[in-house]
């Protein structure tokens, strides 16, 4: 079982982070870590089911349906997981025009049997290829911003 709880502030109104995490067609380009990645629903709407593989710098790879169970715009989103991995996560989302906070908190739990015992034995090693997807992720979302602000002065 992993649990998550950590807050990141992007430096973008939150009008804006919303406006790209809603662009669910480029995460792959975004993220080099996901794979095989579909959407059944249309965006951050509650009912959206997000398909695909992540694959952590660790020799395995898992298979996950992410189905957002509530989403208030700007405010938050709740979803269940679903597949190799199982739980619930709560993304929130506090700002102004300058700059927005994401608390992201969850617990998954590793379902491959493999996995399972791999976790017994290997918590940290598990949890530190957890912690690095999450920091790429971010990571890779944050130059996003980045490089969408320079388009949009550069026009």
């Amino acid at each position: 079982m992993i649990e998550y709880e950590r807050t990141f502030t992007f430096s973008v109104s939150i009008e804006r982070l919303w406006a790209t995490l809603a662009r669910l067609d480029r995460y792959p380009s975004w993220w080099t870590w996901l794979h095989d990645f579909s959407v059944d629903g249309v965006g951050l709407d509650a009912g959206t089911v997000l398909h695909g593989v992540v694959a952590p710098p660790l020799p395995y790879r898992m298979r996950l349906d992410v189905v957002l169970d509530e989403s208030v715009p700007q405010r938050f989103i709740t979803a269940f997981v679903h597949g190799d991995l199982e739980g619930t996560e709560r993304l929130t989302f506090d700002g102004d025009s300058t700059e927005t906070h994401v608390h992201a908190t969850w617990t998954i739990e590793m379902m491959q049997r493999s996995m399972r015992l791999a976790a017994r034995l290997g918590h940290p090693l598990l949890r530190w290829g957890h912690d690095r997807v999450v920091d790429a992720t971010v990571e890779g979302f944050r130059r996003h911003l980045s490089d969408e602000g320079e388009k949009r002065h550069g026009e």
